[in-house]
């Protein structure tokens, strides 16, 4: 780790789970009209060659976790399960009378808010509500994300005869002084309980989801964390770096203060720390953030070259078609982005007069076509090949951008590819700015993202 490098590059950019990133979508974002368009295209292109993907956002939690970003709705009052599991039904329903033919369904992922905030009857309701109008697709599937101290037995259960053999598991930290100030309180006991459950329930693949850069955590914080995941050998672990974000997201983020928060080379030692720890328990790195074990189809996926990235994260496979359903929920039609009403009001609304409840979008161009290609594949591959769209004039300005990433050795830049270094893997959102022509072209005048590190 070089200090020198991690406070050049500490800088805000985006995580790119989307290229152009939502903050320069165009404003006059995307019409209902081509919405439609481009969903069909892709439908007809894909359904019977790697089906679709949906991504079905379920908002409801009990309490705020003060680091979360997501769009959620914080109760206790679980009778707005089943009218919100309606809704989404009837939205699914508009999609398949767009669609015609009956989808072919490779991925479902249930996130949140809390998905298991939800009875195990209404997450029978809805799942069983989605395959009425679709059918799964042969390496189908299915995952979601789950609470430790939400999540019941009936609940792992039910979910596994719906076909869901992956789930997720939101641990943040164990230590009780970070649990406070996040507002995350879960013991490791109650974490152990659903983990086992699910691996005696027949579950193939649970990820521990852990944050570092939160309020108080130290080295040794950080190994007991750690130290306690590696021992329920979890087969994905997903190490996020902490976003904060409180200028966009309001009163969720401001539960301690900036002081409180480890920062620049403090911060990147918490991750070089977890990442060995990782390493000396069999873990592989993908991507960003991400490690597996190498016996988990995420990792067979990065030697294979399939895997992807797309808003629901690194996924083993591609599909050209993702819709997301529910309120924020965003899809992916490869062609256009489109989000749903960020209101559970609004959204219902739309959806109860029959129409598909976006309110903004981005339709791409040749250009952003091209640009998000590179930028999957070093965000997925760690490399990409030049002649894929990209002008003699545009790679000498690239390679310009680059130039310091190149003199500072994380890259390797030939005549054919560019290939980011172990070293530069850290880095790897500040090598994809160099093709982000929105972010270069439009420079933002207020802060829009985190930092990359």
């Amino acid at each position: 780790m070089n200090p020198r490098l991690i406070q050049k590059y500490n800088i805000p950019g985006p995580r790119y789970t989307s290229y152009p990133t939502v903050p320069f979508w165009d404003k006059e974002g995307v019409t209902l009209d081509d919405w439609k368009n481009t969903t069909l295209k892709s439908f007809q292109e894909s359904n019977d060659i790697e089906g679709i993907s949906l991504y079905i956002h379920l908002p409801f939690c009990e309490s705020l976790c003060t680091f979360c970003a997501c769009h959620k709705k914080i109760t206790k009052h679980h009778e707005v399960e089943q009218p919100y599991i309606d809704t989404v039904l009837k939205e699914w329903d508009l999609y398949c009378d767009l669609l015609k033919d009956r989808p072919k369904i490779k991925e479902i992922h249930l996130g949140g808010g809390t998905p298991t905030f939800f009875s195990s009857k209404n997450l029978s309701k809805l799942v069983n509500g989605i395959f009425k109008r679709a059918d799964k697709f042969h390496d189908f599937e299915f995952s979601y994300e789950g609470h430790p101290n939400h999540t019941s037995e009936d609940q792992l259960q039910t979910l596994y005869d719906l076909g869901s053999r992956r789930n997720s598991f939101g641990i943040q930290d164990y230590d009780p002084k970070v649990q406070k100030a996040i507002h995350r309180v879960q013991s490791f006991e109650q974490v152990k309980k659903v983990h086992n459950l699910s691996r005696e329930i027949g579950y193939e693949s649970i990820s521990h989801d852990l944050i570092f850069g939160l309020p108080f955590q130290t080295e040794e914080s950080i190994r007991n964390t750690i130290r306690n995941t590696v021992a329920l050998k979890p087969d994905r672990i997903a190490y996020y770096s902490y976003a904060h974000v409180p200028w966009i997201k309001g009163v969720g983020q401001r539960g301690f203060d900036d002081s409180d928060l480890p920062k620049d080379d403090v911060k990147r030692r918490l991750y070089e720390l977890g990442k060995q720890l990782f390493f000396d328990n069999g873990y592989v790195e993908i991507g960003m953030d991400h490690f597996a074990l190498p016996t988990d189809t995420l990792s067979k996926s990065v030697v294979n070259k399939s895997i992807h990235r797309n808003f629901m994260g690194y996924t083993a496979g591609k599909t050209e078609l993702m819709i997301g359903l529910g309120m924020s929920s965003i899809s992916d039609s490869w062609y256009a982005f489109a989000q749903n009403e960020k209101l559970i009001e609004t959204y219902t609304e739309k959806v109860n007069r029959g129409v598909i409840p976006i309110f903004r979008g981005h339709l791409l161009t040749e250009t952003d076509l091209v640009i998000r290609k590179h930028i999957l594949d070093l965000m997925c591959n760690l490399e990409t090949v030049w002649n894929d769209g990209i002008s003699s004039k545009e790679k000498r300005n690239i390679v310009f951008r680059l130039q310091e990433i190149l003199d500072d050795d994380l890259i390797e830049i030939s005549s054919d590819k560019i290939t980011v270094k172990e070293e530069g893997r850290m880095f790897i959102r500040n090598i994809c700015m160099a093709f982000d022509l929105r972010l270069i072209n439009n420079k933002p005048e207020t802060r829009l993202f985190s930092m990359t590190i």
